[in-house]
């Protein structure tokens, strides 16, 4: 792939992608759909997918920009469900798939199989979680399917090289599988745990916020390379300093913050865009790949798949969701729980990007014995990830609303935000009321009034969001003080743009000077979305 290839990849996709935003479709459908599409148009050049690409260097930031974004104190509270899915359900969907794939499939060794099933064991969350979040699903839901994402990818890919080492014949016995799983896991725990402490002390320490999100960027790389070095897993490596990181954001200056949020915001929408889209634009160099299995037959095995993949994942779902609130301790400790809740959790189970990447890590030959039937596992894995995107993708934001899951209460997260709001605003009258009465911070009394007011507005922003709305535009009092401050903001940036053009200030001032009227707005913005 040259570098012209490469931006029109990157364009196309993010051009798909903002179309999507604008359909009820979801964006990961929409890509994949045209890519598959675009596969077949003339002209259109063939986007191999390259594991030694994906796995070190597309992988780790998606991983880190979710863990940052995870909640630690919530994926704690979530840890037994989303460890039973993030490695009891990939070692059973592993084996489960595998044995029916090898009983579907004529002469498919074993073995082989069983790489299938690791490959096609891990769901990609991406698109489940932000249909979640869209549709308002309860943040228990929403937490496990994110906390599953996060670590599942790790136990696949040891999954994966336990498997394949059999499949070649390196005699890797079921002890030493399970001694490497242990060692991957570990050694990834035990890297991440090294190095977030120094890496947070140096990100506080550089005091600049350019050299701070320079560091941000190497971050998930450095975490992935140092664990992969070891033998260990790189994956559960850059979650484990991503959520350390992100639990300790708070302690990095606000222009930071700002900063590396927009920045990872952009570098996650332009990975999760190409790599959807290069999902849909492989089909061509998987069919070519078939070689001895014709296609009919082929799709008839990817049909058995695919079904094997769903229902296994129901085998698993509803029993490791009951069955442990047998324990009274278990019941006490967690909230009730229905039938409706493990069938979305059970059909959110859509693989993407890094079961492909997997798969065309396979070797066409490993000291010189061939894998078996690598070209049915390539085309089998490929339908999977097609099928699950598709069918599951489709399905699941009228089976949510179907289901009618009890969403978010936002009139009481407002009246918890306002009650927060209110305690902080407490605290820090307080602090100013100490730091005036120091003849060393004296102000006249108008700046003083100042500080006061700025306090008082945001402790009755959040509580005006709950009084009564303007019977003429609908808007509350807080709304109407955004979008009044808003224009206000507008009017001095024309006259300071008037200023420059009639040379009575450079462009250097009025840069400066904007940047002023740029926090106001993006503070405005903030809490409107946040609203």
């Amino acid at each position: 792939m040259d570098a012209l290839q490469l931006v029109a990849l990157v364009a196309a996709s993010a051009a798909i992608a903002g179309l999507a935003r604008r359909t009820p479709v979801p964006a990961p459908l929409l890509l994949v759909a045209v890519g598959l599409a675009a596969a077949y148009v003339p002209g259109v050049p063939d986007y191999t997918l390259d594991p030694h690409i994906v796995l070190p260097l597309i992988l780790p930031p998606l991983l880190y920009t979710a863990a940052v974004d995870s909640s630690y104190l919530d994926l704690r509270a979530n840890i037994r469900p989303v460890a039973l899915l993030s490695v009891g359900y990939v070692l059973f969907a592993t084996v489960a798939v595998g044995w029916l794939a090898y009983v579907l499939v004529p002469d498919l060794p074993l073995t082989a199989a069983l790489v299938l099933g690791a490959v096609v064991a891990p769901p990609d969350a991406v698109a489940a979680t932000a249909i979640a979040r869209k549709l308002g699903l309860p943040n228990r839901i929403t937490t496990i399917l994110q906390g599953e994402s996060l670590v599942n990818d790790a136990t696949a890919i040891t999954a994966y090289k336990v498997a394949l080492a059999a499949a070649v014949g390196e005699g890797i016995s079921w002890a030493g599988g399970l001694g490497e799983f242990a060692l991957a896991a570990v050694g990834g725990i035990g890297v991440g745990l090294v190095l977030m402490v120094p890496i947070h002390w140096l990100r506080r320490g550089l005091g600049d916020s350019l050299l701070q999100n320079t560091l941000s960027l190497l971050i998930p790389f450095v975490a992935y390379a140092a664990a992969e070095e070891v033998h260990a897993s790189g994956v559960l490596a850059v979650v484990v300093v991503g959520l350390f990181l992100g639990h300790r954001n708070w302690q990095v200056d606000f222009a930071t913050r700002l900063q590396e949020e927009a920045v990872w915001k952009m570098v996650a929408f332009v990975l999760e865009s190409s790599v959807f889209a290069l999902i849909g634009l492989q089909l061509p160099f998987v069919v070519r790949g078939l070689g001895q299995y014709g296609i009919g037959e082929a799709v008839w095995y990817a049909i058995g798949v695919f079904v094997a993949v769903v229902v296994v994942r129901f085998v698993w779902v509803y029993p490791a969701t009951f069955l442990p609130r047998l324990s009274a301790r278990i019941r006490d400790r967690e909230p009730e729980v229905d039938w409706r809740a493990p069938l979305v959790v059970g059909w959110a189970g859509m693989r993407g990007v890094v079961s492909l990447a997997i798969a065309f890590s396979i070797p066409v030959v490993t000291d010189g014995i061939e894998f078996p039937a690598r070209n049915l596992v390539l085309f089998l894995t490929f339908t999977t990830v097609i099928g699950t995107l598709v069918v599951q993708g489709l399905t699941l934001p009228p089976l949510i609303r179907f289901l009618k899951l009890p969403g978010k209460d936002a009139y009481a997260e407002t009246l918890a935000e306002a009650q927060a709001q209110s305690e902080a605003s407490r605290a820090a009258e307080e602090r100013l009321d100490e730091l005036l009465a120091d003849e060393r911070n004296a102000l006249p009394k108008p700046l003083a009034d100042r500080l006061r007011t700025v306090l008082e507005r945001r402790r009755n922003a959040v509580w005006e969001r709950l009084g009564a709305v303007n019977e003429v535009t609908g808007e509350t009092a807080d709304d109407t003080y955004r979008r009044l401050s808003r224009e206000m903001i507008d009017a001095e940036r024309e006259v300071f743009v008037q200023l420059r053009d009639a040379r009575r200030i450079d462009d250097e001032m009025m840069r400066t000077l904007l940047r002023r009227l740029d926090l106001e707005e993006a503070a405005a913005y903030r809490e409107e979305s946040a609203g």
